[in-house]
C-alpha cells in the first residue's frame, strides 16, 4: 500500500490518550478534523481515530461515530461511499475500550449509518472473528491488529476469514501494561512479529509506541512498509521534545 510519493504514512489522531497527557490531543469533532486537515497538508495520507463522546470516552455508537467522520471528511476530503482520487481514507479502532463488551460490539456495528473506510480490528481480542465478520457484512474494509506475546498472530493465520483483510497492522508493542519499552526493545518485538507473521499476502502497516514509535518508524520505512505516527503512539519529537500538534509529528515524519 503506497501513498503519491511511497508507503502509506498515516496519522492516528488521539487514541487513548487525553487534555491530561497533552493539551495538543483533539477530542471532539471539531478539534479532529482541525488536527486531521493540518496532519494531511503536513504529509499523512490517511487518518486513525477513536471516536470520542463529549466526556472523552471512547465510543463506537453511531451518533458518536457519525458526526466525527463527518467533520473528518469535510475536512480531509473523503467520500461517505469510498475513497475518491485525492481523499484521504478515515479509519476507525474498535479496540475493547469503545465498548467492553465484546458480543455487543458486532450489534455496534450493525447499528452504523455512516461507514469508516476501513476498520482496525484487535485479533487476540475475544470475539474478533465475529466483529470482522460484521465489518465485512457491512461492507466496510477490516484492518487486522496484531501485537507481539499474545495469540493474535496464530488466531489470524488459521482464520478463514484472513483471506478478506485488507491490511495487517503490525503493532511492536506487548499486552497493555502502561510499561514504555526500550527503543531496543522495540525494534526487537518488530522485527520478532514480522517474522511471526510472515507474508500476509496483504498490505502491512508497521508502528511502534512512545519511546519505540521512531525507531520503529524507521524500520518500517526501510522495509518498505506503511508506517504511522500521531499523539496516539507518541507525544515527542524524533529529539524528545515535546510535539505541539500531530501535524507536527507527521512533518518530523516525512524528513525522518
Amino acid at each position: 500500500m503506497t501513498g503519491p510519493c511511497g508507503p502509506v504514512l498515516q496519522v492516528c489522531l488521539n487514541g487513548l490518550r487525553s487534555p491530561g497527557d497533552s493539551s495538543a490531543v483533539p477530542m471532539s469533532p471539531e478539534s479532529l478534523a482541525a488536527s486531521a486537515a493540518s496532519a494531511v497538508a503536513a504529509g499523512a495520507h490517511e487518518v486513525r481515530v477513536h471516536p470520542r463522546t463529549p466526556c472523552g470516552r471512547t465510543s463506537l455508537s453511531p451518533r458518536v461515530l457519525g458526526p466525527v467522520l463527518t467533520s473528518l471528511r469535510a475536512a480531509v476530503g473523503a467520500a461517505d461511499t469510498g475513497t475518491t482520487a485525492g481523499s484521504r481514507p478515515v479509519r476507525v479502532a474498535t479496540a475493547m475500550s469503545a465498548e467492553p463488551d465484546a458480543e455487543r460490539r458486532p450489534e455496534r456495528i450493525r447499528s452504523w449509518v455512516s461507514l469508516p473506510d476501513l476498520v482496525s480490528v484487535d485479533w487476540h481480542e475475544p470475539h474478533a472473528e465475529h466483529l470482522t465478520a460484521a465489518l465485512l457484512s457491512r461492507g466496510v474494509a477490516v484492518e487486522a491488529a496484531l501485537w507481539p506475546g499474545t495469540d493474535g498472530p496464530a488466531r489470524f493465520a488459521r482464520s478463514p476469514l484472513a483471506p478478506r483483510v485488507a491490511r495487517v497492522l503490525a503493532s511492536a508493542q506487548g499486552p497493555a501494561t502502561g510499561s514504555d519499552p526500550a527503543a531496543a526493545r522495540s525494534v526487537a518485538l518488530a522485527v520478532g512479529l514480522l517474522a511471526e507473521i510472515g507474508r500476509p499476502g496483504v498490505p502491512l502497516l508497521l508502528h511502534g509506541v512512545e519511546s519505540g514509535a521512531w525507531p520503529v518508524l524507521r524500520l518500517a520505512r526501510r522495509l518498505g512498509l506503511a508506517a504511522r505516527i500521531g499523539l496516539e503512539d507518541t507525544l515527542r519529537l524524533p529529539d524528545g521534545t515535546w510535539a505541539r500538534s500531530n501535524a507536527e509529528l507527521v512533518a518530523a515524519a516525512v524528513a525522518y
